[in-house]
């Protein structure tokens, strides 16, 4: 059944049904027991109908059509600007790693969080519209609102729920994105000029003159960069993560850090090829100083949330490694790690909230000895940080390994140095669980820590079977986003191609 046959606007409804949510908790007015408990249900069943609701789009969906499908239009701001949304087979596995994982966010809160409970559980609602939008618009100017607006939610959720040092880190957070997309909003600008048009497929198809694509893509890059975070400007990341509440590191690692790759696949590559091409070498070298530097910073680490943020970046990595390779194994890979990362990444800090909860402290050293204590607990970590190490078998192993091979056949030198990355994240994470799961349990505050609560067993399983499943069968990702990565992929050669062409006489 294609998308086509659709007849209501279901991308518009998976994208504001949290909207609707936030407004439902809002009215569930009142401080009292019963109004917090009101407000996370609410929310708790609108990120799972909103979910329910978006499998209808993976159930419709065309795999074999690389264009956008479930394309809705209509006019907004002029004449120029429309709200346009649609998705293709790049943008589909993240909007579904988005509403997947918002209900695992909800209930990781559901103890944790006991102040102000309506106002967190709206700003987690209307930041999954605005992520869910990210990755559905196909206005340039609806894109820029949606990923800036992310902004807010996240700034509030880190600077009103976080640690000690929530003021530093959301300001933080909040300057150095906001920074980079000052850049790119003068790209769009630019862009506008230039075709007399915001509509992202039109500007796809439009050759933008040599000089303004070299700048256009550095103002795009400033943007993407921060937000991937890419090295040298990923130091936002760790104090965040270390700060934010639980949900919020989730969120951080699992979606919000998508966004960088998902722009650089949306528009670095197709709408400035020749640029792309010629910065490559610098995203190269970007990318492997990522992947061997912070996985030596994170082998230095006290902070358990500190140490997998560091992975983060260096996770991110391979991604920006395998896009701008080029070739169909690079991009497909980045958009299977990316997934795979979101998984992960948000299982692990989950984890890292199991103990939180219980200890009060993310210091590794307050930790030894947990197998004997938590058993249950010891076992689930141990898959997740395997899977973050990339062994074969876990959903890590298939994207890295992709990213490398589809470097490998346009760089060897880079591929080879990423994967000395591959040893280096086996040494710290490794180490970590060493030293919180094994060894002896000299800590006395340990003698009385409970295993998982079926609450957080029921919490860790999906992600456990996921893990797994994509570490042996990643058909179902490669899959849903084969024709609109080969599709990118031959736009993009072709260009270059006719580039090099032109430059010969």
């Amino acid at each position: 059944m294609s998308a086509s046959i659709m007849t209501w606007p279901v991308l518009s409804v998976v994208t504001f049904l949290p909207v609707l949510g936030a407004a439902l908790v809002y009215l569930a007015r009142g401080e009292d027991e019963a109004a917090r408990r009101n407000a996370r249900w609410i929310s708790l069943w609108t990120t799972l109908i909103t979910f329910a609701v978006s499998l209808l789009l993976v159930w419709h969906f065309d795999p074999a059509n690389p264009g956008f499908q479930f394309v809705e239009k209509a006019p907004w701001l002029g004449n120029t600007i429309t709200y346009h949304m649609g998705l293709d087979g790049i943008s589909l596995p993240l909007v579904i790693l988005t509403t997947a994982i918002m209900p695992f966010c909800i209930i990781a809160s559901w103890r944790s969080v006991t102040v102000r409970v309506r106002e967190y559980m709206i700003a987690f609602l209307i930041l999954e519209t605005l992520m869910i939008g990210t990755f559905s618009a196909l206005d340039l100017v609806l894109f820029y609102l949606f990923f800036e607006g992310g902004l807010i939610p996240m700034f509030l959720i880190i600077g009103i729920w976080g640690g000690p040092r929530r003021v530093y880190a959301s300001f933080k957070f909040f300057l150095y994105t906001l920074l980079g997309s000052v850049l790119m909003l003068l790209a769009i600008m630019a862009l506008y000029w230039n075709a007399g048009t915001t509509d992202i497929p039109t500007l796809m198809r439009t050759s933008v003159p040599s000089g303004l694509q070299t700048w256009a893509w550095l103002a795009f890059f400033a943007s993407f960069a921060v937000k991937m975070p890419m090295w040298p400007v990923h130091t936002w990341l760790p104090d965040a993560h270390v700060e934010a509440p639980t949900a919020g590191s989730v969120v951080l690692a699992a979606i919000l850090l998508k966004m960088g790759g998902y722009g650089f696949l949306r528009f670095s590559l197709p709408m400035f090829p020749d640029a792309s091409a010629y910065f490559a070498p610098l995203i190269y070298t970007l990318s492997v100083i990522a992947i061997i530097y912070t996985s030596l910073v994170a082998l230095m680490q006290e902070d358990i949330k500190k140490l997998i943020a560091y992975s983060s970046v260096a996770h991110m990595g391979f991604v920006t490694m395998g896009i701008f390779a080029g070739t169909t194994q690079g991009v497909a890979g980045a958009v299977f790690q990316m997934v795979s990362h979101g998984i992960v990444s948000g299982a692990l800090f989950l984890c890292v909230g199991v103990v939180y909860d219980r200890m009060h402290t993310r210091e590794i050293a307050a930790y030894g000895g947990l197998v004997n204590r938590m058993p249950l607990y010891a076992l689930v970590f141990m898959v997740f940080t395997m899977a973050n190490v990339g062994l074969p078998g876990t959903s890590g192993f298939v994207g890295e390994f992709l990213t490398l091979l589809g470097t490998f056949r346009v760089n060897i030198p880079t591929a080879t140095l990423a994967t000395t990355g591959v040893i280096l994240s086996a040494g710290y994470a490794l180490w970590l669980y060493r030293k919180v799961v094994f060894g002896a349990m000299t800590k006395p505050a340990l003698a009385s820590i409970k295993d998982l609560t079926w609450r957080e067993g029921l919490m860790m399983a999906p992600l456990l079977v996921l893990t797994i499943l994509f570490g042996f069968y990643p058909k179902p990702v490669l899959d849903m986003s084969a024709a609109s990565v080969q599709q990118l992929v031959n736009n993009y050669a072709a260009a270059v191609t006719a580039v090099k062409a032109a430059a010969l006489p």
